[in-house]
């Protein structure tokens, strides 16, 4: 080993000679896996690193971790690029307040902490106190907070609590006066909220515990329970789900009269069933609302028998319907807020419906009345991402944070009845945003589409194609990505860095048209997205192939895989984080097939599979092709996409690679699809920077 990382720290032992290729990256054994599908053989050497429980899968971890951070140790910046980002992250960060029974609580992080601390004082004049701090929940920093939820009356809490960054969690229940614990721990909870009824007992969802692994064996069936506290675990009720019928995903939550117990109900990460429940009825009767999976459904509140509904049913942009709970299914709803051509995300508080909407993926904020009677645009900041504008009913003021790319998140407090916001907390951080600018540009896609992207990067910048830029990109779910402030990007700007962000097909940011556009059969359309925002930096000059580096997480993890395979001579860096790499197998993990309504999977049709197989990243993976530099990154704790995805890809990247650049993989240890502590997020970032701008050939300047 010590002869491989002198020769890796000498910078000659990534050369196309395949001999010595072999030398460098440690071996990984193939495997006499083929499966056939629709007729076709499919080989899958690599099936044992899906393992995660053995010794042959933690050696290969062990011996690709010795060589990446053998090679990321010999970056010469590399220590003073994570020196900045501490320092960057050291200031003060406060959330917006919330109120819950005789205690205001907030949370604080004084700056480099691993986990914000939650604080509470009595009424506005007490003085802060210390309730819960996470950074004690562990040793090393790796148990977080994953979760609270407070009585109606504020004296009963529940918090769940993830270890190494896993989706599972335990739940603990405590008195809020004293802290005194109520009971045992709950243990093996996943993907679930704690909805209390009274202070007496609570909603929560879970799995069985799975067979195997934890951390990679499939999970099924959802199912609500309602739990008393004090009682057993196995003496909790059974209210939704069977073994006939799963459900992958099922949660209920009350609504703020604590009258109907709402269940959602769904297959995938889109559409789900609604159910309704009057919990003051003698016979208690589940009443079903939607009995399908076509559509998005959410009750927001009620007057009374009068429902209030988000829903994207007939209105792919969203609307806010009315329904009477006597008569409660969807041919009897009546729109209070109709669906405009701009996408609808709403809330309640203060008595008022917040209609957010994006236009041209920026935040624009209606206020109504429960009536769905208009009573206000409401007055931002400026053109960015608001978010917040949610509350309890009898609440005067609310708050909301407001943020964009060179705007830290900033909190106000906003009067529900004047309509005035007031600034309540802005951040004190090391950066001047006057040094930068955002410009949004609309650029079109292989089938002639209009994309728009941000662009950030400092004023005066000569745009002369040698800018080191970072292409980040999601393209999926339906999730929207708008302007957000980023403290760890703050070192890639003020080094001359170039941030690109385009709004992919796939995405929700115009609707669920927009979405389907990059789904399923449509899927390559993201991909096609993102090639084009690369070419179109490149042909405006912003950068060119040798400083374009694309990053992406998750989905987005996928997309950077599947646009490195596609066009690998259109970057000079690759950064694919916790990425679905086996798009042929990714349905037989944890919860992964609940994404089959985005991607499809490999047992629906062989039109499907022979998609799926064409853009798969491990799968699409040529030998004897020159790659961008990779450093792919996962964590051994992830449970949401598990490692063996990027096992896979990292594996069959080294062994088919052929030009100079490296491949390499970091996993890191108790982390998740997330980092598990800001230490660790820092650690990852510095090391994405340092590997980004040493293969591009720039010193940056802050770290000559």
């Amino acid at each position: 080993m010590k002869n491989l990382l002198a020769l890796l720290l000498t910078g000659l032992v990534f050369s196309s000679c395949n001999q010595k290729k072999q030398q460098v990256y440690p071996v990984s054994q193939k495997g006499n896996v083929v499966d056939t599908l629709f007729g076709t053989a499919v080989p899958d050497p690599y099936r044992w690193m899906e393992n995660d429980t053995t010794q042959q899968t933690a050696d290969w971890v062990k011996a690709q971790n010795e060589i990446t951070f053998g090679y990321l140790e010999h970056i010469p910046f590399r220590d003073k690029i994570r020196e900045r980002l501490e320092k960057v992250y050291n200031y003060e960060r406060l959330t917006a307040p919330f109120k819950e029974g005789d205690y205001i609580y907030f949370y604080k992080n004084d700056g480099l902490q691993n986990h914000s601390v939650l604080y509470r004082k009595k009424g506005e004049t007490g003085a802060p106190e210390i309730f819960l701090d996470p950074n004690t929940f562990s040793k090393d920093g790796t148990t977080r907070l994953a979760g609270i939820s407070f009585s109606k009356d504020g004296s009963r809490i529940g918090f769940q609590i993830s270890k190494g960054g896993a989706d599972w969690t335990e739940a603990i229940v405590i008195n809020a006066s004293d802290k005194k614990l109520l009971e045992d721990t709950l243990r093996d909870i996943k993907f679930s909220g704690i909805a209390w009824k009274g202070n007496e007992g609570f909603y929560f969802s879970t799995y069985e515990k799975p067979k195997g692994s934890q951390l990679s064996a499939k999970t099924q069936n959802h199912k609500l329970y309602y739990h008393k506290v004090g009682t057993p675990r196995s003496q909790d009720q059974l209210v939704f789900g069977d073994d006939q019928n799963p459900r992958r995903y099922v949660g209920g939550y009350l609504t703020e009269d604590e009258r109907f117990l709402v269940i959602s109900a769904a297959n995938s990460t889109t559409g789900n069933e609604l159910y309704i429940q009057d919990l003051k009825a003698p016979n208690r009767k589940l009443i079903t609302v939607v009995n399908n999976f076509n559509n998005n459904h959410n009750v927001m509140a009620n007057e009374g028998d009068r429902l209030i509904i988000e829903t994207n049913l007939n209105a792919p942009n969203s609307r806010v319907a009315e329904a009477d709970f006597k008569k409660p299914t969807p041919e009897n709803w009546k729109d209070i807020i109709p669906e405009s051509e701009n996408v609808l995300s709403a809330s309640t508080g203060g008595g008022k419906i917040f209609a957010s909407y994006l236009v041209d993926v920026k935040t624009e904020v209606k206020q109504f009345d429960l009536k769905g009677k208009l009573e206000r645009v409401i007055e931002l900041p400026g053109m960015g991402t608001a978010s917040g504008f949610g509350g309890k009913e009898n609440e005067k003021e609310i708050y909301y944070a407001f943020t964009s790319f060179t705007y830290p998140p900033t909190i106000f407090k906003y009067d529900v009845a004047s309509g005035k916001s007031a600034l309540y907390e802005k951040p004190k951080i090391d950066f001047n945003s006057d040094e930068y600018e955002t410009k949004q540009v609309f650029y079109n896609s292989k089938d002639g589409t209009r994309i728009p992207m941000f662009i950030t990067y400092k004023k005066g910048m000569e745009l002369n194609g040698k800018n080191p830029t970072l292409l980040y990109a999601y393209g999926g779910f339906s999730i929207s990505l708008t302007p957000s402030f980023s403290t760890s990007r703050i070192v890639w700007l003020e080094n001359g860095g170039i941030y690109a962000q385009p709004n992919l097909r796939g995405g929700g940011e115009y609707g669920e048209k927009w979405h389907l556009a990059g789904t399923k059969m449509n899927k390559q359309n993201v991909f096609d997205d993102f090639i084009a925002a690369g070419e179109y930096l490149i042909k405006e000059k912003y950068t060119s192939t040798p400083y374009l580096a694309i990053q992406g997480g998750s989905n987005g993890g996928l997309l950077v895989g599947a646009t490195m395979t596609q066009r690998p001579d259109l970057m000079k860096v690759a950064l694919p984080a916790v990425g679905v790499m086996d798009m042929l197998r990714y349905h037989k993990f944890t919860a992964g097939a609940g994404w089959a309504y985005d991607f499809g999977t490999a047992d629906d049709s062989k039109e499907m599979f022979e998609y799926l197989k064409k853009y798969s990243p491990v799968q699409a993976l040529k030998p004897g092709t020159s790659y961008p530099a990779t450093l792919v990154t996962t964590a051994d704790h992830d449970d949401r996409v598990v490692p063996a995805h990027s096992f896979k890809f990292a594996a069959t990247l080294q062994d088919d690679n052929v030009s100079t650049n490296p491949v390499l993989i970091r996993i890191d240890t108790k982390s998740g699809h997330g980092s598990s502590n800001l230490s660790k997020a820092l650690d990852v970032t510095a090391d994405q920077y340092a590997f980004t701008w040493y293969n591009m050939g720039v010193i940056p300047p802050m770290f000559k």
